[in-house]
């Protein structure tokens, strides 16, 4: 289980990207709340902030031209096997102003992706050896990061 860091969601191979939403999914239906080490921090956050995350992934999905039931796009589902999330757990969030995915790419949606986590992100995906869609390459984005000093 794990969310890539935001700013790699359009670089992402199908494989992965398709899994993101899987994870999503399974997040924001039975396995809200459910511990697990690389995502507890998504829990500290309302179903909002995941919803967020999981409309970049869906709308990524959809650029590529692959079929997203709409019936994710509503915040409050939950899968087929549970009720709406009431708004309580859905919890508020506020995104900045500005089109997506300039502002995506600039305002995380979970402060955790920060750089640190960008470059674990990245040895994870070298490690498995992935391949990033776009210009820049594995390499490069961590050439970069570790030019900032990113440990």
């Amino acid at each position: 289980m794990r969310l890539w860091h935001q700013k790699l969601i359009w670089h992402l191979d199908s494989k992965r990207l398709l899994g993101q939403h899987r994870e999503c999914c399974a997040l924001r239906g039975r396995g809200w709340g459910k511990k697990h080490s690389v995502v507890d921090y998504v829990f500290r956050y309302g179903l909002a902030h995941l919803y967020e995350y999981h409309k970049l992934v869906m709308n990524e999905m959809i650029r590529r031209n692959y079929n997203v039931d709409a019936k994710w796009y509503d915040e409050a589902y939950r899968g087929r096997f549970l009720p709406p999330a009431a708004m309580a757990e859905i919890g508020v969030y506020i995104p900045p102003v500005g089109p997506e995915p300039y502002w995506a790419s600039r305002f995380m949606i979970y402060p955790e992706h920060d750089d640190r986590y960008l470059k674990e992100c990245l040895l994870n995906l070298k490690s498995k050896g992935a391949e990033l869609n776009g210009e820049k390459n594995i390499e490069s984005w961590l050439i970069e990061l570790d030019l900032r000093g990113v440990r």
